[in-house]
């Protein structure tokens, strides 16, 4: 490996380096000398061993759609808890689920983690699968009533992904949610 690649890697390695010492001395309870040596070793060993893949790429952080993000998502857990939750109490228990496909437009493995993350913390859907080289997340709907009901909620999805794009991506990510995507569907009760 060559130096500067070896400089590079070490550079994309110093937090999480940074985060398992700091994780082995909580474990241990006590901040001492032996201890942190002994969790810079552990950590080295891991990192070494473990190779994880570097998340290096163009995201950003953006202040106010992050704040646009956050307030949807708080929203939409209020909002879907107590339609899942009338769902459980109501009399009519004819209950129609969806299995639907989603055709994303942005390819980025962390913000794909982060909206499938988002779609699942929200009562009331379930990814239960995410095709990154398609572009295309799969989604369990707890109750759907018709056609467009199921239309709405894929389109719903398609905001999350605009908004999470919005907050954390790069400016070729941004620039890719003005493509059209096409919308192949599976849906079954």
């Amino acid at each position: 490996m060559s130096r500067g690649r070896l400089a590079t890697r070490l550079r994309h390695q110093l937090p999480l380096l940074a985060w398992l010492v700091l994780v082995w001395i909580l474990l241990w309870g006590t901040w001492s000398w032996a201890n942190l040596i002994s969790g810079l070793t552990v950590a080295l060993a891991v990192t070494a061993l473990l190779p994880l893949p570097p998340v290096t790429g163009g995201a950003r952080l953006r202040p106010l759609p992050l704040v646009r993000f956050v307030g949807h998502f708080l929203a939409d857990l209020v909002v879907s808890s107590a339609q899942v939750a009338w769902e459980t109490v109501r009399p009519d228990r004819n209950r129609r689920g969806a299995i639907v496909a989603v055709q994303l437009r942005t390819d980025s493995d962390l913000l794909l983690t982060v909206i499938s993350e988002t779609l699942t913390l929200v009562p009331g859907s379930l990814v239960i699968e995410l095709d990154r080289e398609q572009q295309t997340i799969a989604l369990h709907l707890l109750s759907v009533r018709d056609r467009a009901d199921v239309d709405r909620q894929k389109a719903a999805v398609l905001a999350i992904e605009d908004r999470v794009v919005r907050a954390f991506g790069s400016a070729a990510d941004v620039a890719a949610l003005d493509r059209q995507p096409d919308q192949p569907e599976r849906t079954s009760s």
